[in-house]
């Protein structure tokens, strides 16, 4: 069952670039401590995107934080590191990240 439902899953990510984002998200374990529309540990995306609408060199700025981790921008919490995220994923899930609404 969970087979056909991460395949189901899997095969609209293909066909919808906001879905394929949210999948890349949640195999690299970002949904365990954010969420699109809410804050968990980390600030929700929606209220990141909102942070930095007007700042140019944020699909940057978050892809660098996304791989190196960051701290004291949203508390005091920090975000570890993401070794398992490459560039390329970094850049496409800050793009992601700051397109969410």
């Amino acid at each position: 069952m969970k087979r056909a439902l991460f395949a189901a899953v899997l095969g609209l990510a293909a066909t919808s670039p906001a879905l394929a984002d949210l999948a890349l998200a949640t195999s690299k374990n970002c949904m365990s401590c954010h969420a699109v529309d809410r804050k968990i540990l980390g600030p929700a995306f929606k209220d990141v995107a909102a942070k930095y609408k007007d700042n140019k060199g944020a699909a940057d700025m978050l892809a660098a934080k996304i791989m190196k981790g960051g701290s004291g921008v949203w508390g005091a919490v920090p975000m570890p590191a993401n070794n398992q995220v490459s560039e390329a994923e970094a850049k496409k899930l800050a793009a992601w990240v700051l397109s969410t609404k």
